[in-house]
C-alpha cells in the first residue's frame, strides 16, 4: 500500500487517467488539490503536513452548515438517492454543503441491474463522477467516504461471495479470515469503496435471534480473535473497518428481533467480560476506525444516546480514534421508541453529545440535518462538541488519503481483479472449512462413490435464491447440493425430490400446534418417500434459509421448521440409510436426528460453493474439520444456554431436560487424533502452554486444539471454563505437531467487585481438548 506522500505525488496522474480532466482542471495541481478553490495551498491541502494540523485548518474554514452536512449519510442510488449520477438539482439539496458518507452506492442492493452495477469499469467511473461533484462543486470540496456492507465479503453485485459469518466462525481459522479480509479490502478498494461495515462482533447467545447467521459465534474470545483478523485485513489496505453492532445488541428480550431489538437481560459482568470484549479487541488491538452504534438500550439507557458507551468506554477507555455511525434509525429510536428524547431535535442533541458522529437512516439527509442545526442554534450542542465530532470524521478521511487522492478505485483493473480465480479458490476453501461433522455412527460417511442410486431430498437440496444474502454479492450463483452430487458422481442415478417446502402454510402457528397435511404436501412427501425407498442412500438437505434466518427473522422455536421434521422421520422409516445435511444459520434442536440418523453434516451458509463443498465432504474428497462456534440446546426451554457457563448453569436435573445436544467447540473428523505432553511454563509477562497432537488415523485431516482456562478461586463467581486459545492445524496420517499457546495477563482478568478488570493471584486450571466438553489434557499453575 502506497503511503499518503506517494499517493499525493501520483494524484494528478490518477485524476487524468480516470477522466477527471473533464471537470474543473484549475483545482488540480502537481502533488496537491485546491479543494477550497482559493488559488493557494492551504494547510489542509498540503500532503506534507501532519493530519492534526490539516484537520484543524479545515475545521476553521467550515461553516455550521458544512459541519452538520459531514454528520449524515446519504444512502446510495435506489435506496434514498434517486439519481445514478449528479444532476443540476444537487445544487439545491442539502449536500451542496457536502456529505459525510454515501452508503451502498451502486452495489446492486434494492436497485435494477444497471451498467453502473454490472460493469466494473462503469461502476468505478460512476463513483469517480460522484466524488468529482463533491470535490469540484461544493465550496470546500470535502471528499465523500464511500461506505458499504461486508458480511459475506464485499456487498457488491460482482464481488466474491463468501460463507456467512456463522460459517466463517465454524472454521476456527484466523489465517483464513485474514485472507477473506484481504480479498474484501482489495475488491472494495479497486471498486472505489473506502469504509466497510464489517465485521459483526455481536455474540450469538440466543439462537432464536435472527441475526445469529451474521455472527462468528457465541464465544467472545473466538469472535474477538476472528474479528481482529478482519479489522486488520481491511485496514491494512487503507479501507476503514466499521465493526457492528456496538453494544449488547445480540441478546434482545426473548430473542425477539424486528422492532424489538431492546431490553437485553445482561449482567454487568457479562457485559464487560463477554459482549464488549470483541469490540475492545477490535479497537485496542486492531485500531478499528469505525464503529456502528446499535438500536438497543442497556439497563434503560439507549446505546446511541449513551455518553458512557460512546465516550467513556469507547473513546476514553478503549482508545477509539475514528467516527461512530448509527445503525439505521437507531438515532430516531431515541424519541420514537425509547422515548428518552421529546423530539428529533432533542434526539440529535442527545446522540451528538454522547459521541455519535454520523446519522444513518433510509431517509433524506435533510430529515436529520435540519433538526441537528436547530439543536446547535438553540444551544443544545456546543460549538466545542460540534467541532470535536466533525474533527473525528475528518481525521478518518485524512487517514484514508482522500485529500490526496479522492478518486479511489481503478476502472481498468476492476474487471480483472474483482471475483477473480484466486478469490474464488479462497471462497471454496472457506466453504469446505466451515463444514462441521456432528455425527458419524458406524462410519457411514464418507459415502462410497460406487453407489448406484442416490436420493437427494429436501427444500434446501436444490435451493439457490434463498441462499443469496442482502449483505453479500447479489450476483452469486449458488451451486446446490443436488447439482454438485450429480456432477461429482455422474455415473450414478441421482434423483431429487423437494419433499416439502421450507415453511408450511400455517407457519409460524404450526410451531404451536399440528395441522393436517394438504393434498399438495402429502403428494410431495409421498414422492420423496418413494424416491428414498428405491435408493441406496437418502441425503436429506434441511434447515433454514433467508425465509427464516436473518435480520428481523427471530423464532420462538428451534425445531426444524414447517414439515421438515415429519419428512425426515418419514424417510428414516423407509429403512434406507439416511444422511442429514443441515444448511442453517442458527443452532437447532434436532433431537430426533441426533438419536436416530447415523450421519449429520452441518454446512451453515457456505456461500457460492455450498454444493461442491458438501458433496466433496459426503463422498470423501474432503475431510470436514470445522467445529461448532455455538452450543446446540436440546430444547428452546433451556435458553439462555450458551458457552461459557457459570457454575450450576449446565448441571444434571431430575425434572427437566439438561445438557447440550452438541457442545460449543464440537466437531468430528474422518480420522482420529491423540493429545499428549502438556507443558506449562511461566514467562515474565505471561504463560506458555504447549501440547502435542497426533493424527492416529488413516486420512489427513484438520484438527482444532482448544485451550480453556478456569480461575479456581476468585472474588466473584467465575465461568467454569473460558476459551483462551485455539489453532487449526492439518495433520497427515501418523504426523505429530506441537501446538503452542501464549497466555497474557489480560487472559486471566475478570470483572471484579471494583467494577474493573483485575488479575487476581491464585491457581488456574488449563484444559486442552477437542471441544468445551471433550477435554484431553489438563493441569494447574499458580499466578502470583
Amino acid at each position: 500500500m502506497k503511503n499518503p506522500k506517494q499517493l499525493a505525488a501520483l494524484a494528478l496522474i490518477i485524476l487524468t487517467a480516470t477522466g477527471t480532466q473533464a471537470g474543473n482542471q484549475k483545482i488540480y495541481h502537481k502533488g496537491w488539490i485546491d479543494f477550497n478553490k482559493n488559488g493557494k495551498m492551504d494547510i489542509f491541502e498540503n500532503p506534507k503536513m501532519p493530519i492534526e494540523a490539516r484537520v484543524n485548518n479545515l475545521l476553521q474554514q467550515m461553516t455550521m452548515e458544512e459541519k452538520t452536512c459531514q454528520m449524515t449519510t446519504l444512502y446510495g442510488s435506489g435506496r434514498v438517492l434517486k439519481d445514478d449520477l449528479p444532476t443540476a438539482e444537487w445544487k439545491t439539496r442539502v449536500w451542496k454543503d457536502g456529505i459525510g458518507n454515501i452508503d451502498e452506492e451502486h452495489n446492486g442492493i434494492g436497485t435494477p441491474l444497471k451498467p453502473f452495477i454490472t460493469d466494473a469499469r462503469k461502476h468505478v467511473e460512476a463513483l469517480h463522477e460522484i466524488q468529482r461533484w463533491f470535490v469540484e462543486e461544493t465550496r470546500l470540496g470535502i471528499p465523500v467516504d464511500f461506505s458499504n456492507e461486508g458480511i459475506h465479503g464485499l456487498c457488491h453485485y460482482q464481488a466474491t461471495y463468501f460463507p456467512a459469518q456463522c460459517g466463517q466462525g465454524a472454521t476456527w481459522n484466523r489465517e483464513l479470515i485474514r485472507r477473506i479480509a484481504d480479498i474484501e479490502a482489495t475488491e472494495a478498494d479497486i471498486l472505489g469503496y473506502t469504509n466497510i461495515y464489517s465485521p459483526i462482533l455481536d455474540i450469538a447467545t440466543d439462537p432464536r435471534w435472527g441475526r445469529c447467521v451474521e455472527t462468528y459465534g457465541e464465544d467472545a474470545y473466538l469472535v474477538g480473535q476472528l474479528g481482529l483478523e478482519m479489522v486488520r485485513g481491511l485496514q491494512a489496505r487503507r479501507v476503514v473497518s466499521t465493526p457492528k453492532h456496538y453494544a449488547a445488541y445480540s441478546s434482545p428480550v426473548g430473542g425477539r428481533d424486528d422492532r424489538t431489538r431492546t431490553d437485553p437481560h445482561i449482567t454487568e459482568q457479562a457485559l464487560h467480560e463477554l459482549y464488549l470484549k470483541p469490540f475492545r479487541m477490535a479497537v485496542q488491538e486492531g485500531g478499528a476506525l469505525g464503529i456502528m452504534s446499535s438500536y438497543n438500550d442497556y439497563n434503560g439507557e439507549p446505546i446511541s444516546g449513551s455518553y458512557y458507551f460512546l465516550t467513556e468506554l469507547l473513546r476514553n477507555e478503549f482508545g477509539f480514534r475514528g467516527y461512530v455511525v448509527s445503525d439505521s434509525e437507531a438515532l430516531e429510536f431515541l424519541y420514537n421508541k425509547h422515548h428518552v428524547a421529546a423530539d428529533y431535535e432533542d434526539a440529535a442533541a442527545l446522540a451528538v453529545n454522547a459521541g455519535l458522529n454520523i446519522r444513518t437512516n433510509f431517509t433524506q439527509p435533510e430529515t436529520y440535518v435540519e433538526p441537528l442545526r436547530k439543536a446547535v442554534m438553540n444551544g443544545k450542542i456546543s460549538e466545542e462538541t460540534l467541532n470535536r465530532r466533525v474533527a473525528e470524521i475528518l481525521r478518518v478521511k485524512f487517514w484514508l488519503g482522500l485529500f490526496d487522492n479522492p478518486y479511489r478505485g481503478n476502472a481498468g483493473e476492476a474487471g480483472k481483479t474483482v471475483r477473480n480465480a484466486d478469490a474464488q479458490k479462497v471462497s471454496l476453501e472457506a466453504a469446505r472449512q466451515s463444514l462441521v461433522l456432528l455425527k458419524n455412527e458406524r462410519g457411514l460417511l464418507p459415502l462410497s462413490k460406487s453407489l448406484q442410486k442416490i436420493a437427494v431430498i429436501g427444500p434446501n437440496a436444490n435451493e439457490k435464491a434463498e441462499f443469496v444474502s442482502r449483505y453479500g454479492a447479489r450476483g452469486a450463483n449458488i451451486i446446490t447440493v443436488y447439482e454438485a452430487i450429480r456432477h461429482l458422481i455422474p455415473y450414478a442415478e441421482v434423483g431429487y425430490a423437494k419433499g416439502c417446502d421450507l415453511l408450511d402454510t400455517h407457519f409460524p402457528e404450526s410451531e404451536l400446534m399440528d395441522f393436517p397435511l394438504s393434498k399438495e404436501e402429502k403428494a410431495d412427501r409421498d414422492e420423496a418417500v418413494a424416491l428414498a425407498k428405491e435408493a441406496d442412500v437418502a441425503i436429506l438437505v434441511l434447515g433454514g434459509n433467508n425465509q427464516i434466518v436473518g435480520e428481523s427473522l427471530s423464532r420462538t422455536d428451534l425445531n426444524l421448521p414447517g414439515r421438515q421434521e415429519e419428512l425426515l422421520e418419514a424417510v428414516y422409516h423407509t429403512g434406507t440409510p439416511v444422511v442429514l445435511v443441515l444448511l442453517d444459520g442458527r443452532a437447532c434442536t434436532i433431537n430426533f436426528a441426533a438419536r436416530s440418523i447415523p450421519a449429520i453434516l452441518h454446512g451453515w451458509y457456505p456461500g457460492e460453493f455450498t454444493g461442491q463443498a458438501v458433496a466433496e465432504a459426503l463422498f470423501g474428497d474432503y475431510n470436514p474439520g470445522g467445529h461448532l462456534a455455538v452450543t446446540f440446546p436440546k430444547s428452546v426451554g433451556q435458553i439462555p444456554f450458551h458457552f461459557p457457563f457459570k457454575p450450576g448453569s449446565d448441571e444434571k436435573a431430575s425434572r427437566s431436560v439438561w445438557g447440550a445436544l452438541y457442545p460449543f467447540g464440537h466437531g468430528l473428523s474422518y480420522t482420529t487424533f491423540e493429545y499428549a505432553n502438556l507443558q506449562i511454563q511461566r514467562l515474565k509477562e505471561g504463560v506458555k502452554v504447549t501440547c502435542e497432537v497426533k493424527n492416529t488415523g488413516t486420512r489427513s485431516g484438520d484438527e482444532v486444539p482448544q485451550l480453556y482456562l478456569h480461575d479456581e478461586v476468585s472474588s466473584v463467581t467465575a465461568y467454569t471454563k473460558v476459551l483462551r486459545g485455539f489453532e487449526r492445524i492439518c495433520l497427515e496420517p501418523g504426523e505429530t505437531k506441537t501446538v503452542t499457546f501464549t497466555l497474557h495477563p489480560h487472559d486471566f482478568a475478570l470483572w471484579g467487585l471494583q467494577r474493573k478488570f483485575t488479575v487476581e493471584p491464585g491457581t488456574f486450571r488449563v484444559m486442552i481438548g477437542r471441544s468445551s466438553q471433550d477435554i484431553k489434557l489438563e493441569d494447574t499453575f499458580t499466578w502470583n
